[in-house]
């Protein structure tokens, strides 16, 4: 970790990939919250009130988390629009593993800006539903730091079998190998 003696900028490029799911939007967001289920906080607690240590923690949230993801939080933003002409039906996941986290926390903790990872789904035109993510290994690339970067990577294979696992065609879109050259949006002539 550097520290400096005043403030500083770092720049950085992520990727992001949308992933057409082919799926209802609402029947995505059912299967997506089956594959990642909610963060049992109140179990964690329990666990650290009453002296459980961090494999006791490490149990509870492999047992919680069938495919080493859970939702720490779901922001439903079709609420929001939901007077609005448009009606954008849009739903935000903050989804993760800190357990896994832990491995990066402990290199640097300015990863927590990005983890739990945000996960967008959101409707396409036909309704169905589109994700949208920053590649997490572009995302955690940007520290620098190989450890970190490998967990990264991690973390790609851990979302694209997730959405695989429910039905979703990913294709190579998780991929590192996949990085596309930032694009710098066209203005109206």
């Amino acid at each position: 970790m550097t520290s400096t003696l005043g403030p500083h900028t770092v720049d950085h490029h992520m990727t992001r990939v949308d992933i057409p799911t082919g799926m209802a939007f609402a029947s995505f967001c059912d299967a997506f919250e089956q594959a990642v289920p909610a963060f049992d906080f109140a179990h964690i607690r329990h666990i650290t009130e009453n002296g459980g240590t961090w494999q006791d923690i490490a149990a509870a949230v492999a047992a919680n988390a069938p495919n080493d993801m859970m939702r720490y939080a779901t922001l439903d933003m079709t609420a929001l629009y939901a007077t609005t002409d448009h009606r954008t039906k849009a739903v935000e996941y903050f989804v993760g593993n800190h357990v896994i986290a832990d491995q990066m926390v402990r290199r640097d903790p300015k990863i927590l800006l990005y983890a739990p990872l945000r996960i967008l789904v959101h409707g396409d035109a036909d309704g169905d539903a589109v994700v949208s993510i920053d590649r997490p290994s572009t995302v955690f690339a940007s520290l620098g730091v190989r450890e970190i970067d490998e967990v990264g990577s991690l973390l790609d294979h851990k979302i694209t079998a997730v959405l695989r696992g429910i039905g979703v065609n990913t294709g190579d879109a998780l991929s590192p190998a996949q990085a596309t050259a930032p694009r710098t949006p066209s203005t109206p002539s």
